[in-house]
């Protein structure tokens, strides 16, 4: 994976005020609308160790990030210090109890005192058991699901998958649930509506193949109104629905195929598996986010290249602009519709 350019800012003190790394070419007008937004910031859930503070440092570089942190305060400020994160637009909050610090990190982002939340030197079931806590937590009246965005070299988009993260076996009703979840981000970062594929293993309904039933019925809810804000298509196979080509000599006909935005997986091993063979197999970038929550969730590894924590961040910050609990000013919300209207689904599934 490439890394990010060795370039300072062209004006110390000023975040995004860099182009988007070549890496990361389809994400350049996200990029550009990320340094003429207002300041947002990500509260650190957990410790914040030298990766976590490069990666916060690094964005500040190409847009107007704000870090909220919670710890030992003098640890964490020599240790921002060290990684070149602006403490003069840093939270820091002294905190010695690592159980404190998560409490602390979430209640930063119910109160709206942050827009996003990145996972610390926390183990992410600790994360993800706080974020759930019916009482304290960022659960939100939906369903969580895991989105990844790709820009893959050589095409000519974005493409998003989902869900390769979290739910493992998702019926009709939680496929429904993922596919709002991730329309509304789609459209933030395409500027339009996306077109989305409903995979499976072949394009045509088959009884014995419940993936197909599923991406048959959510296509037909589309087609009748029922999913606003995308174009949904399915049964479609991999090939017909990213390749043209393929499309074209398969016969697989419609508006969606060939030119698919949003991969819906059948299950969490499609999603996962397809998602590491575009990262290991074709050099993609994936930045990964948590949806449903009451703010958008960075899960980062430390396996995670530059560029990848990089986009993470960025989507994160556009999510938390268009989703979070407290939409920062001037930020743009969903087109009537295009959430779908979470809490008032037009479906409902007893």
């Amino acid at each position: 994976m490439p890394d990010l350019p060795d370039t300072p800012s062209a004006n110390p003190g000023q975040p995004g005020t860099l182009p988007a790394p070549p890496g990361l070419r389809h994400f350049a007008s996200l990029f550009q609308q990320l340094a003429q937004a207002p300041p947002l910031t990500v509260a650190v859930a957990g410790d914040a160790d030298g990766a976590v503070m490069e990666a916060l440092a690094q964005a500040q570089r190409f847009f107007p990030l704000r870090a909220w942190l919670a710890g030992h305060r003098q640890d964490l400020a020599r240790r921002a210090e060290a990684c070149g994160l602006d403490l003069r637009t840093t939270t820091v909050v002294d905190v010695s109890d690592p159980d404190l610090a998560l409490d602390a990190a979430i209640q930063a982002v119910r109160s709206g005192q942050a827009q996003a939340l990145l996972k610390g030197m926390i183990p992410t079931a600790a994360l993800m058991r706080a974020v759930l806590n019916p009482e304290t937590g960022l659960r939100g009246p939906g369903l969580l699901s895991h989105l990844a965005v790709f820009d893959i070299p050589g095409f000519d988009r974005l493409i998003f998958v989902t869900d390769g993260g979290i739910n493992i076996a998702p019926a009709l009703p939680e496929k429904l649930a993922i596919l709002r979840n991730a329309v509304p981000v789609a459209r933030r970062l395409l500027g339009r509506d996306p077109r989305v594929a409903v995979l499976a293993a072949v394009e045509v309904v088959n009884p014995a193949m419940p993936a197909t039933l599923d991406a048959a019925a959510l296509a037909k809810m589309a087609q009748r109104g029922q999913i606003e804000g995308a174009t949904v298509e399915g049964p479609l196979a991999l090939d017909g629905a990213i390749s043209w080509h393929a499309a074209q000599h398969k016969g697989t006909a419609g508006s969606v195929a060939g030119d698919a935005d949003i991969l819906l997986a059948p299950d969490i091993e499609v999603g996962n598996t397809l998602g590491k063979a575009i990262t290991h197999f074709a050099g993609g970038v994936m930045a990964g986010i948590v949806l449903g929550a009451r703010a958008p969730i960075v899960l980062t590894s430390r396996s995670d290249s530059a560029l990848s924590k990089l986009a993470s961040l960025a989507v994160a910050m556009a999510c938390g602009g268009l989703l979070g609990p407290e939409r920062a000013p001037g930020w743009p919300g969903p087109s009537e519709g295009a959430a779908g209207r979470r809490g008032k689904e037009r479906v409902t599934f007893e």
